[in-house]
């Protein structure tokens, strides 16, 4: 079956105005790019064509290349044969100019082919970008030598190394777009531009050959060598965006067609790379998070959720809100006195600051946002909500009082979803007669920031409900992962083990300063010691407390360090004291006097320095902290909590910072082989115990030389 193409229609006036129709977002597939060749050959043949305009179906020019093209390419396609041979002295050198009518979307490929026209007109508020750095690679189809000629070098490294797209009002500023106009009159207006081109009325510009916007080789050289050093700084484990320097540089000092040329060739290497299939799972894997079986294909429609209540005004409870109302919806949230409710509503404000001093909201907008919410010291309001969003302390009885409070006053219909982060969802609802409503909302901190929303059904949820919140998940700009009911669901679930494999690794004889190191040098945004002195040693010590009761066979039993410390005041970075000490800016310093507590720990432990784990080299350290995470992995997918690996790789991406261009923590594993996890933590259960005993899933995939991420069909879920 042809997956899209482009249809060519002649006007009157002699512009043959190309559409390229590839729905959603009209990507550039194998047969859109061989229909556009034939369309280009007949409009060049036709003595009755004087000027081509290129555009996209239904609003949207064009979202690039079709990436599930990429291993499907013909093997004896010559190299070159699309960004040379077509576009370059096809399309470029044509005597009859190209004009892109962009709408909507040009990113990726799609951008690259428009500057190959000869003239760009846009509407304002089309997204154009090369964002192919988010999937591992570079622009492989002439963006690399073009953007730097139509914007300016430090624009374009900026764009490109930042994969960010810009809209069309300031495209015309920075001269990427030759005219910006409404989509009503955006063909017409490409069609006149065109036209005019030929009678020589506007300039016919090749976008590879201009240098007006280029400096000198001297300065040429400084840009790019301050762009290298911060690049490695940013992303020093990947090689593509350093890949991508070199490919511009080629262009400018050897000219653009040995730039063409390293660019094809530098695409084609970066495509077999670990980093880039890491970077397009995790692609794909987003995506797919939404589409959940038995609940979004049975035709449900989600609901109107036009006004939410939240209880309790703290850090998440005020990030939740800040996250709604900046997504227009209005708000209560409740507190039980004046003093708690007005630091709440501070909270808030203080958020939506942030973002006027950003310059990612005006003073207005702020304004306009924050009429959305009212604080409220009782439930009377609560009539009409059609979600409560419970936010308050990780205490049972007080959510089941909330629970049961919220059945009294709320509608029928009502959502009840609580944010608890490891607590049983049955046990919440337990005192309540509306357990196919109650649902778990767990954002991550801080909730307006973070990207990912898990949402938690028991049994007993109803899909309505999951589809609702699905819903809502999307206009706020959540990705959202739908997981089944447990202590921890999934994301903390799996992530665990990740402290207590750290706090093992001390006891016996490792520094604390070097596991975080080296797990940053992994690609974590800190190490399991730092996180902890975040999150707060008494949140800390509560969930570990969950854990323990839930799975008492598989815990590091040691918590001796941690009260330790907590004896002594020292609670994380809120009391400037923890692992590492504070200062007035919050910045992490290492703290000498941590070696007496550690000492202390082991002494009353009864804990010897281990000299097998004291030689550990870095990499043994990230998988004897990492594994058993992959071991928890495998019991949440084995368990149906999570319904596919591919949710608990963007769980552990967005929930918990691991590197995107690993994959995620179930793909990382399987880069590995399942038998390779499998070994080592055998070889470590035998020496240290229960806790890195590997489970009967990840037993069973690595006898069979399986994938982690191959469950088979008719998997039990918890849904």
């Amino acid at each position: 079956m042809a997956k899209g193409t482009t249809a060519m229609e002649v006007r009157a006036d002699g512009v043959a105005v190309i559409t390229i129709s590839n729905p959603p977002v009209n990507a550039l597939s194998l047969d859109v790019l061989a229909s556009l060749q034939r369309n280009y050959a007949e409009a060049l043949s036709r003595s009755d064509v004087k000027a081509i305009v290129l555009t996209g179906a239904k609003g949207r020019f064009c979202g690039g290349f079709d990436i599930t093209a990429f291993g499907n390419k013909p093997k004896n396609e010559k190299p070159g044969s699309l960004s040379i041979d077509f576009l370059c002295d096809i399309v470029e050198d044509a005597r009859k100019p190209s004009v892109a009518a962009i709408d909507g979307i040009a990113l990726g490929g799609g951008l690259e082919v428009a500057m190959v026209c000869h003239a760009r007109i846009s509407t304002p508020s089309a997204q154009l970008g090369l964002p192919e750095l988010q999937l591992g690679i570079i622009p492989g189809m002439g963006g690399t030598q073009r953007l730097p000629r139509l914007v300016g070098l430090q624009k374009a490294l900026e764009m490109m190394l930042t994969s960010k797209s810009i809209k069309g009002r300031e495209a015309h500023e920075l001269g990427l777009v030759d005219a910006i106009t409404s989509a009503n009159e955006l063909v017409n207006t490409a069609c006149s531009w065109a036209l005019e081109i030929i009678e020589k009325k506007r300039p016919w510009f090749k976008s590879l050959y201009r240098t007006d916007r280029l400096p000198d080789l001297v300065e040429v050289k400084d840009v790019l060598r301050f762009a290298r050093v911060q690049t490695k700084k940013k992303a020093p484990n990947v090689q593509h965006p350093i890949v991508c320097i070199d490919v511009i540089e080629e262009g400018i000092v050897s000219g653009p067609r040995a730039g063409l040329m390293k660019e094809l060739l530098s695409a084609k290497m970066l495509e077999q790379t670990q980093t880039s299939k890491s970077l397009r799972h995790f692609f794909f894997a987003q995506r797919a998070t939404s589409k959940i079986p038995n609940i979004t294909n049975i035709g449900l429609t989600p609901r109107k959720i036009k006004k939410a209540a939240i209880v309790g005004g703290g850090l998440m409870g005020s990030g939740i809100a800040t996250v709604l109302i900046l997504n227009n919806f209005k708000v209560i949230l409740k507190e039980v006195n004046e003093q708690f409710l007005s630091a709440g509503i501070n909270r808030v404000k203080g958020n939506l600051q942030s973002f006027v001093r950003k310059g990612q909201l005006t003073k207005e907008d702020c304004e306009k946002k924050f009429s959305l919410l009212s604080g409220v010291l009782d439930y009377e309001q609560f009539r009409d909500a059609d979600v409560v969003i419970e936010a308050v302390i990780e205490d049972v009885l007080l959510k089941q009082q909330v629970f049961s409070d919220l059945e009294k006053y709320c509608h029928h219909n009502c959502i009840f979803a609580t944010n608890t982060s490891t607590i049983d969802l049955n046990l919440i609802g337990q005192k309540t007669g509306s357990q196919d409503r109650i649902v778990g909302a767990h954002f991550f901190s801080p909730a307006h920031v973070m990207p990912l929303l898990e949402i938690v059904g028991t049994r007993q949820t109803s899909s309505q409900v999951i589809v609702d919140l699905l819903d809502v998940a999307k206009k706020i700009r959540k990705t959202p992962i739908v997981v089944g009911n447990c202590t921890g669901f999934a994301v903390n679930r799996m992530f665990f083990p990740y402290g207590q494999a750290a706090s093992f690794l001390v006891d016996y004889g490792l520094d604390v300063y070097h596991i975080d190191h080296v797990i940053t040098q992994f690609g974590m945004p800190m190490g399991p010691f730092r996180l902890a002195d975040l999150v707060g040693f008494g949140v800390a010590t509560a969930t570990r407390k969950q854990y323990f009761q839930s799975y008492p066979e598989r815990c590091y039993k040691s918590m001796l360090l941690l009260q330790i410390l907590l004896e002594d005041n020292r609670t994380g970075e809120s009391s400037r004291k923890g692992f590492y000490v504070y200062d007035d800016k919050r910045k992490a310093s290492r703290d000498p006097d941590l070696r007496k507590y550690i000492e202390k720990s082991r002494s009353i432990g009864g804990v010897m320095q281990d000299p097998k784990l004291m030689k550990l080299t870095d990499n043994d350290i990230v998988e004897i902290i990492l594994f058993p995470v992959v071991n928890e992995a495998c019991r949440v997918l084995d368990e149906g909590i999570a319904l596919k690996a591919s949710d608990l790789d963007v769980a552990s991406v967005m929930g918990m910072g691991f590197p995107s261009y690993r994959g995620g923590v179930m793909f990382w594993a399987d880069s590995l082989g399942a038998k390779y996890v499998y070994d080592r933590l055998e070889a470590w259960s035998k020496d240290y115990g229960q806790f890195f005993k590997p489970c009967e899933y990840l037993a069973a995939r690595a006898h069979q030389g399986a994938s982690l991420a191959a469950r088979v069909d008719g998997a039990k879920s918890r849904l």
